[in-house]
């Protein structure tokens, strides 16, 4: 909530906390673990197309590192993500995540209002059943950063719970 709170304070547009924050948030929920605090870095997402320089980024990770030390923050304007990516210019938050590798990743959450919004654009079911399954693009042209990425993160080490899908 802490890290929520922060990033909310800075009132970007579009902006969320993503990615491995929240899904092994919920995978060391579903294993019975305790929380954990991120093991690694905090994915802080916002969309600002006016806004394509990466200094701005890194403005935002200072002000967040100076209000959370403890946190090793990385910020990433989506509107600019998709040429990192190659992928046609995302037009939100929600439409980048659906460019991700997996769906279980594809999740985020904010503070708003003094509540908890969370954004799954390709929906939950995955993530809180276990599964790591390819977003569309990694299930062909893209399939080895997928593959790569399972054996390189060692999530069955840490979640022996997980499903690894092909499709």
């Amino acid at each position: 909530m802490r890290a929520l709170a922060a990033v909310a304070e800075l009132k970007l547009p579009d902006c969320w906390i993503g990615a491995g924050f929240v899904r092994d948030a919920v995978w060391d929920d579903r294993h019975g673990q305790s929380p954990m605090p991120p093991s690694g870095d905090v994915d802080v997402l916002w969309f600002a197309p006016d806004v394509t320089d990466k200094e701005a980024d890194r403005d935002i990770e200072r002000q967040l590192r100076s209000s959370m030390p403890d946190l090793l923050w990385s910020v990433k304007n989506q509107a600019r993500m998709h040429r990192h990516n190659g992928d046609a210019p995302y037009h939100s938050v929600a439409d980048a995540m659906t460019h991700w590798p997996e769906t279980a990743t594809a999740v985020a959450a904010r503070l708003a209002g003094g509540r908890v919004e969370i954004s799954a654009p390709l929906g939950l079911d995955d993530l809180f059943a276990l599964r790591v399954r390819p977003t569309a693009a990694f299930r062909s042209e893209k399939r080895s950063i997928f593959d790569e990425r399972i054996a390189s993160k060692r999530w069955i080490e840490r979640y022996p719970l997980l499903i690894i899908l092909d499709e």
